[in-house]
């Protein structure tokens, strides 16, 4: 069965020989995972489960980053995974459309708190964690995604599994852990649609069962072994036709973890293609907002399904308008946590202009979903001049990676604010040596 063939890598990793890239990307992700954790901490939803889950606090062997309070492992799982899912700065495996970092890393590090793991352990927890749950979702995709959040649904595998590996369950163990969590996946597309808390909550759901999966299957509770595959299993209930080849393909011999994406912007990923490639044309050509005729944007039709509104008021809308990150990028340089200020969402400049881009479909790049997220930016100027630029990827993407120095300045971005810089630089070395020491020991309190 498959969950017997993913337990027996996950078992074969807990003690295999990795190569230096593999580690050296799973610390990336830990990085930008802690990069959008932290300010993510501090917002709703994360706020709100602090205290509406205060009888659970200040107990327990896990701690939640910024605050110190002590916490149990699956509590400390499902804050975190509110928290590093809210800034919309989190990672993407483009293949499956699904952000692993937030379900996966919040579960790895709740639970190697709790039972004081090393850091070696800890990365092998998230390793194990992408490595299986990036496969399960290109078995199921692109029809998951339909209805389905892929983060909410395979972010259940991935945290089960990290849990897993980090509590160094046996085979038997491991395939209950997965089969149990997987008839917890849950979580509709219908949330984007809405200003609500919802969103990031799906990814606090997945690192909460998963953990609570891998817990109860350490101590003798069983699923049901088939429950990818079976009749009435995941696969038949939630997508159409999958593939379960691809759910084993090249496990232990080609890493998905070296080919995540990071985000370079502070929006959704649908309109990164856009915003890079508006940008790589003002850089061309050196004109100011105030100079654009008119802006098309010929990309995927589900970019523009998810971030397709003409008008914004919100952060969470402005995070999912194509027209207004683009605008907002053209109009400012850069679409960062500062786009979403109240004065910024109300900028005359960056409203005009969204009134002047026009969002066009593009069969072949539909077909190329997800696979590759594209966009033809086409800009005519005042003076007549018509400019075009096609962008293949999105800057961040495996094609066109982010360097370990623009990865170190997007944590130190978004870290400085919450921790101050002296700790930030701290968290950052000690994140970059994780397999070093004790989990424990990493700087994450404010």
């Amino acid at each position: 069965m498959l969950l017997e063939r993913l337990a027996d890598y996950a078992i074969h990793e807990q003690t295999s020989r990795l190569p230096d890239e593999v580690w050296h990307h799973a610390k990336r992700c830990v990085i930008d995972w802690s990069a959008s954790l932290l300010p993510g901490m501090q917002c709703a939803p994360a706020t709100v489960l602090i205290e509406a889950l205060a009888d659970e606090l200040d107990h327990g062997r896990a701690t939640l980053p910024v605050y110190g309070r002590n916490a149990p492992s699956r509590t400390a799982a499902l804050i975190m995974g509110a928290g590093s899912h809210t800034v919309e700065f989190d990672d993407i495996y483009r293949a499956g459309g699904y952000h692993p970092g937030s379900p996966t890393i919040s579960a790895a590090l709740a639970v190697a708190q709790s039972v004081d793991a090393s850091g070696e352990d800890f990365l092998r927890g998230v390793i194990v964690g992408y490595e299986i749950s990036t496969r399960v979702c290109e078995a199921v995709m692109p029809s998951h995604y339909v209805y389905w959040h892929t983060t909410a649904t395979i972010g259940c595998i991935g945290a089960a599994a990290a849990a897993a590996t980090i509590l160094k369950l046996n085979r038997e163990q491991f395939v209950h852990a997965l089969a149990s969590v997987t008839t917890h996946m849950a979580g509709l597309q219908q949330a984007f649609r809405s200003e609500a808390m919802t969103k990031p909550m799906h990814a606090a759901h997945a690192a909460d069962v998963g953990v609570m999966s891998a817990l109860a299957a350490k101590h003798g509770l069983t699923g049901v072994p088939d429950m990818l595959e079976g009749e009435l299993g995941f696969g038949a209930a939630m997508s159409e036709n999958p593939d379960w080849s691809k759910a084993t393909d090249g496990l232990g011999e080609r890493y998905n973890i070296t080919e995540i994406t990071f985000k370079n912007h502070g929006s959704c990923g649908h309109t990164f293609a856009s915003i890079d490639g508006a940008l790589v044309l003002q850089q061309q050509h050196g004109f100011a907002a105030e100079q654009i005729a008119s802006v098309r944007l010929e990309t995927y039709g589900q970019g523009i399904e998810i971030c397709g509104r003409d008008n914004v008021s919100s952060a969470f809308e402005g995070r999912f308008s194509l027209k207004f990150t683009v605008a907002s990028a053209l109009v400012h340089g850069s679409v960062r946590l500062n786009a979403y200020t109240p004065e910024r969402l109300n900028d005359a400049r960056v409203k005009d202009l969204m009134t002047r881009i026009e969002l066009v479909e593009d069969p072949v790049l539909t077909a190329g979903y997800p696979k590759q997220r594209a966009s033809r930016v086409k800009i005519v100027l005042t003076d007549g001049r018509q400019l075009e630029f096609f962008q293949p990827y999105r800057k961040g993407d495996p094609e066109q990676l982010l360097t370990d120095d623009e990865v170190n300045a997007k944590f130190m971005e978004l870290s400085t604010p919450v921790l101050g810089e002296a700790k930030a630089k701290a968290l950052l070395a000690a994140l970059w040596s994780t397999e070093t020491a004790k989990v424990s020991a990493l700087p994450m309190k404010r």
